[in-house]
């Protein structure tokens, strides 16, 4: 059946069998076993005399590498979604940073600044409203628990990482299945014929039939998670991964045994090296063939998504998660500054490298992008992809084409760990404090690294069902409600309550005294109006165009759906109900007496030190027992040990117990 010039096809179609159109593509060896299916079909179409024999010798290898390009916005058969997590969101995403963003970032420092105190604490400004802080609890409870499963899966990945050949770059593996088809198995194909295209109905057959499974994507989906069918299918815990996620938590612990004495240290590293790293990533990616055309998709402005208001219900949560803003973490963090700093200029330089350093990240991801999209010959959109499979699938795969593409994928990872890391060291610092600050007797001033320890203990429990077959179903569940809508609901009542229940010159006033000039005019109106207002709509018109959850083909059953809001529920209904409770236990002769005492400072309210109690905060009277006044200690860490300012300098709290 061949000649010199190739194959010939068999003078009559109704010979024309799977075997024979085998020996009609050579070329595409490789990727036959992608196509068997197909060619059944395909075989039957042939012998119907639908397909002429001259485009049966040249469809297969266009059809597998150079499928249709989708419009972007659509789901790829990946999971991806080309435009919403790129061009489009690039300009809700500066909008919401400028007037939600860092106003807001402002807000919480100074707000724990002034007080010295963690997310519970500082409600001591309106005691009707610390179910503000608990809700903030609860969500940093649920993004911890969550949030070092993926750190752990980063370690997994780091330690595969540690081989000659990455396990995800080629299809000869044990759990790799016939539709495996590698980037690096392919490449031979790419400078292979260009062949013509099908007619309409069997080019839509054939293009939905010869998906392509990346080796990253079924070492991801098959090895790694080995992931069930269903949310409710736990099937079994993944050991190594439960090993990984007790190597995150041991890493955790002794990096926050001594509080933010030792933590302190280790984030000038954690927050520092990844820049080195992405540095290096970035000038490699630039540097490759087809870097451009990725950088180009990321940048270029797609106008008909502007309207969609899930694209700024998402820009809204990537600032809120990017900054930490309604965690609790930051208002924790200040709480150890000096009275003094000047948490204005942290908050404008800090927000702004945040995001920045954000879209530079961009930059390295889609550039590899690029040259992955380059080497295969399909469009971005093809490759892109957003959550886990963008850090565990996409940009993994895209590094096996890299010369010692171990090395890269050791850099990478490492930087995961490290990013992910100073993360989880705000949110344990954050439940710590809190504890700590609300009991604040003696024992647990001396005993926090017994807290810290059960926080550990606890997270990592609470962590295991997360490493199971359907962990992932679960972690996606988290991230998205229990960690979304309501981190707006949280700061948009904190600004509320702030602006117009204590009062916004009450406050101006504060950070008056504190910095010694009042925030700017800017910070002033976003406080009052903007920011609320902005939050108020995005929240509306997400629950408006509200779609359930998925994770790519997978559609989640509606109780998981229910679970999924009953979590975000969890962390909004601590404000109501703590509302309640105090309201019940305030002193008043009516309803009105008792809403008022309520929402009023507490009498405790102000300054920490006594030294920095001036003005309107100074006392008239020195306390005594009698008065039934509760002077809590104040925490070791917030008085006398030496702080690191924004500035990156040393320096010893200016004041004394």
């Amino acid at each position: 059946m061949a000649s010199a010039h190739g194959p010939v096809a068999p003078s009559s179609p109704e010979q024309l069998t799977p075997s024979q159109l085998r020996d009609l593509f050579p070329e595409s060896l490789p990727l036959f076993p992608l196509a068997e299916s197909v060619l059944q079909v395909w075989h039957g179409a042939y012998n119907s005399g639908l397909l002429p024999q001259l485009m049966a010798s040249t469809i297969l290898p266009r059809m597998v590498l150079c499928p249709a390009r989708p419009p972007r916005g659509t789901r790829t058969s990946n999971g991806a979604t080309g435009a919403t997590r790129s061009s489009a969101f690039m300009f809700p995403y500066f909008i919401m940073l400028i007037f939600c963003g860092i106003p807001l970032f402002f807000m919480e420092l100074s707000f724990g600044q002034f007080a010295s105190q963690g997310c519970l604490g500082v409600w001591r400004i309106s005691p009707m409203f610390k179910g503000v802080g608990y809700g903030m609890m609860v969500v940093s409870t649920y993004i911890g628990i969550y949030y070092n499963v993926v750190i752990c899966i980063a370690f997994y990945y780091f330690f595969s990482s540690m081989t000659h050949v990455l396990p995800w770059a080629y299809c000869n593996n044990p759990w790799n299945t016939p539709d495996c088809a590698g980037v690096l198995d392919a490449s031979n194909l790419t400078n292979g014929s260009r062949p013509a295209s099908l007619p309409g109905n069997l080019s839509h057959l054939l293009n939905h039939s010869l998906q392509r499974t990346s080796p990253s994507e079924e070492y991801w989906r098959l090895y790694v998670l080995k992931l069930s069918d269903d949310i409710g299918n736990f099937g079994e815990v993944r050991l190594p991964l439960l090993g990984c996620l007790g190597v995150s938590w041991v890493v955790v612990f002794l990096c926050l045994i001594r509080g933010v004495k030792s933590s302190g240290k280790v984030v000038y590293f954690t927050a520092t090296f990844p820049y080195v790293v992405l540095t290096i990533l970035f000038v490699r990616g630039v540097t490759l063939e087809g870097a451009f055309m990725g950088i180009m998709y990321y940048l270029t402005p797609q106008w008909d998504k502007i309207l969609e208001a899930k694209v700024w219900g998402d820009a809204a949560s990537q600032i809120f998660y990017s900054l930490g803003c309604a965690w609790g973490g930051l208002i924790t963090m200040a709480s150890y500054n000096k009275f003094h700093n000047n948490c204005y200029r942290d908050s404008i330089i800090i927000s702004i490298t945040n995001c920045a350093t954000s879209v530079y990240a961009g930059f390295v991801i889609f550039s590899i992008l690029g040259f992955m999209a380059n080497h295969l010959g399909v469009d971005v959109s093809r490759v892109a992809d957003h959550g886990p499979g963008l850090a565990f699938v996409a940009y993994p795969e895209a590094l096996t084409l890299l010369p010692i593409s171990p090395l890269w994928s050791l850099l990478f990872f490492f930087m995961l760990i490290l990013l992910g890391l100073g993360t989880q060291f705000c949110l344990l610092e954050t439940l710590v404090t809190a504890i700590v600050d609300e009991v604040a007797n003696e024992w647990i001033l001396q005993k926090k690294t017994y807290v810290t320890l059960g926080v550990a203990v606890a997270g990592f429990l609470l962590g295991i069902p997360l490493t199971s077959q359907a962990g992932i179903y679960w972690l996606l569940l988290m991230d998205n409600y229990a960690a979304s809508f309501s981190l707006v609901v949280i700061s948009c009542i904190m600004c509320m309550s702030i602006m117009y229940i204590y009062g916004h010159r009450n406050y101006f006033q504060d950070i008056q005294m504190m910095l010694g000039f009042p925030p700017p005019l800017f910070f002033q109106i976003c406080w009052r109006f903007v920011s609320p207002a902005i939050i108020f709509f995005i929240l509306v018109f997400t629950v408006i165009q509200y779609r359930p959850i998925t994770y790519n083909h997978y559609q989640y059953p509606g109780w998981a759906v229910a679970i999924g809001f009953l979590m975000a529920l969890s962390s909004v209904i601590c404000i109501p109900f703590y509302a309640l409770f105090q309201l019940c236990r305030t002193d008043g002769d009516t309803l009105l007496q008792r809403l008022k005492n309520a929402m009023k400072p507490s009498r405790d309210w102000g300054p920490a030190l006594l030294e920095h109690q001036t003005g309107r905060y100074a006392p008239t009277i020195p306390p005594s027992p009698e008065d039934g006044l509760e002077v809590q200690p104040l925490h070791p860490d917030k008085a006398q040990i030496p702080m690191v300012g924004s500035n990156g300098s040393s320096r010893l709290q200016d004041s004394r117990i």
